[in-house]
């Protein structure tokens, strides 16, 4: 990465909720979880893996291989706070992501999710509560008499995981993948600890497919496009080339101006200057700024990804959660460079 182009920030990541930015509470979550995932994977441990109670009908860290049959009970896995341990196969399962509820239901478990966290909106019909992945509350998540708990982020205070596990409830932390073989391999986890491993080799699979085809798709070119991705704008953040969301863009043939990690950092505050400077093909939005908005920075309009309408508002729910609508992202990102004649490139 070039001299100046980013600050690196000292991010704690219990208490990311008080930095003075606008990034939307979901990006603060997904950074925290994020740099805790590249911690985790730094040391060797993948880690996947505790009212009203309508239950919406469904139709995925460790290695993404499926075993052939839905399997039996118990079932231990290992996670970063230690292995858990689930004795027979969870009807009453609460999900505190917004993407393992997206993991569960595509994998088939739907049916045995009683609760899901206050930001979980999708698919349609889900159970969702004012429950909160962010600022959880043990003794609310408890009154839902759980059989297995999901979780992707692990606050201190409280210590959410040993919390309810000393409630002698089973709780597996999901982290945020850090590329498509963790997602996968998250996925085959839910199989597992759910008695859906059938449906979750089968979402794999079908992941994969679409993945491989949407490349294929990609129109080779003398030099790749480039890009800028936007979460955060007051000060501005950016995800580098070593995210998830940099090896997804990379699928689609495009170089990052911001590059790889600096000292560790992935989500670092980034030159406004230096996005002008560098004038990249596109700009990729996931923070809700508007392109009016985006067009009056300072130097911005002179972009030409503003000058030639590539400035892309990408679907914040779809950016944020990388498990099964990874693949929209994906296609997301590949229409818009469909659009750019071969010749171009930046």
């Amino acid at each position: 990465m070039r001299s100046g182009a980013c600050r690196v920030l000292s991010v704690d990541v219990t208490h990311s909720d008080g930095e003075r930015t606008r990034m939307s509470r979901r990006h603060m979550f997904l950074r925290s979880a994020a740099l805790a995932a590249a911690v985790l994977a730094s040391t060797g441990a993948v880690g996947a893996g505790a009212g009203a109670q309508s239950r919406p009908r469904g139709a995925g860290g460790p290695s993404a291989q499926v075993p052939a049959a839905n399997g039996g009970f118990p079932v231990t896995v290992p996670t970063r706070y230690g292995p858990v341990r689930v004795a027979s196969r969870p009807d009453r399962i609460v999900s505190l992501s917004p993407t393992t509820t997206e993991m569960l239901f595509a994998i088939g478990a739907g049916h045995q999710v009683v609760a899901v966290d206050n930001d979980s909106n999708y698919p349609a019909g889900v159970p969702r509560t004012t429950l909160s992945g962010y600022t959880p509350n043990v003794e609310a998540i408890a009154r839902y008499r759980p059989d297995l708990v999901v979780v992707s982020y692990n606050p201190t205070p409280p210590d959410l995981v040993a919390s309810l596990r000393l409630l002698g409830i089973p709780t597996l932390y999901v982290p945020a993948a850090s590329d498509l073989a963790q997602t996968y391999g998250e996925i085959a986890t839910l199989g597992r600890v759910t008695g859906q491993v059938l449906g979750a080799q089968r979402e794999i699979s079908s992941m994969r497919r679409q993945i491989a085809s949407v490349v294929a798709s990609v129109r080779p070119r003398s030099r790749p496009l480039t890009y800028f991705y936007e979460i955060g704008y007051g000060p501005l953040y950016t995800a580098t080339t070593d995210t998830f969301i940099g090896s997804v863009l990379k699928l689609a043939g495009l170089r990052n101006i911001a590059g790889a990690s600096v000292a560790g950092s992935d989500y670092p505050e980034f030159s406004s200057e230096v996005v002008v400077r560098d004038n990249p093909t596109f700009v990729f939005v996931a923070d809700g700024s508007s392109l009016s908005s985006i067009a009056a920075r300072p130097g911005w309009s002179s972009l030409a990804a503003v000058r030639d309408h590539r400035v892309v508002e990408l679907d914040q729910d779809i950016a944020s959660r990388w498990g099964p609508r990874v693949v929209d992202l994906l296609r997301a990102v590949v229409d818009a460079v469909d659009k750019v004649p071969a010749a171009k490139a930046s």
